[in-house]
């Protein structure tokens, strides 16, 4: 059940609230007044209203001084917190707020974590050196909900009613061998063709030769004598002429010396999704992050 605030209840005066913290931390009530430009019987009024609201003494006399009583000590860190916060925002009304900074994490595929994320890190870091960017890649789908991530990539439309979802690109994927291999094994001209090649498969032969199936392409457990989950194993695999791997065509037609198959059929398209908690709308440093993934993610799929 979602926790509730009775606003009715919150009667704290914020006037009051600074003419006692600005008295603790000058530690007069005269040094208080020259801090806040006022004229000491008015903070005197403010700072004697504030106790006489809570009903508790908040200063002892200490000679010329006041000293912070047991009551004034058990509150001052949380006047001291709505003092700093009242500070950002007065900044972030004025435009004038502080570096975008702190932690964001995101997660993605291990491909898109390797070969699509670093110009997005690199540029997080020159417009906003205040952040702390982790990335987690992985192949499962993180659980954002409970915050192992904030800002995920994705090939799935999220169904959680508490994330929001941006579909930003269709992503194509197909087959691809390095010339290497081609050369050593001939290169197939049709769907056919592929039967007596080896290629990597990324899950059980079962679940590749199912998969496949769907796409009228015909594989055999013995073509899927290769195996790895780790995507970027898979593609070394392929790169070094190993057998045919699979890859994402922005990956396959930048790495030199590959070469896209079939060119007759295929690819494979696949939705591409920003994920993320509700908090995007009012985070500024997930924001950022959202919209700097947005640009380049785009840019890099569409070609645009």
């Amino acid at each position: 059940m979602r926790f509730r605030m009775d606003w009715r209840s919150v009667t704290f005066d914020w006037n009051r609230a600074r003419a006692f913290l600005v008295t603790a931390e000058e530690g007069s009530l005269s040094a208080a007044a020259r801090a806040l430009g006022l004229a000491q019987p008015t903070l005197g009024r403010q700072v004697s209203a504030l106790e006489a609201e809570l009903g508790v003494a908040l200063f002892e006399r200490s000679g010329r001084g006041l000293d912070l009583t047991p009551s004034g000590l058990e509150l001052i860190d949380h006047v001291r917190a709505m003092g700093e916060a009242a500070t950002q925002v007065s900044l972030a009304a004025s435009g004038q707020s502080q570096e975008i900074a702190g932690r964001v994490c995101i997660t993605a595929s291990e491909i898109y974590a390797a070969y699509l994320l670093p110009p997005v890190i690199a540029e997080l870091r020159e417009t906003a050196p205040g952040l702390e960017i982790e990335v987690v890649a992985s192949n499962a789908i993180t659980d954002l909900r409970r915050r192992e991530a904030d800002i995920a990539i994705r090939n799935t439309e999220p169904e959680d009613q508490a994330l929001i979802g941006q579909r930003i690109a269709t992503d194509r994927g197909w087959f691809y061998a390095a010339e290497s291999y081609l050369a050593r094994r001939g290169t197939p001209r049709g769907l056919d063709d592929l039967q007596g090649h080896d290629i990597i498969a990324m899950d059980s032969a079962e679940q590749m030769i199912g998969a496949f199936a769907g796409f009228g392409i015909t594989l055999s457990r013995e073509m899927l004598a290769i195996r790895s989950d780790n995507h970027l194993v898979h593609w070394e695999l392929a790169r070094q002429g190993v057998a045919i791997g699979m890859a994402p065509d922005f990956l396959g037609q930048a790495t030199p010396g590959m070469v896209r198959l079939l060119p007759d059929h295929g690819p494979i398209r696949y939705p591409v999704w920003l994920v993320a908690h509700r908090e995007v709308k009012s985070s500024r440093r997930i924001r950022l992050v959202w919209d700097t993934l947005l640009r380049h993610l785009r840019a890099r799929l569409t070609g645009g």
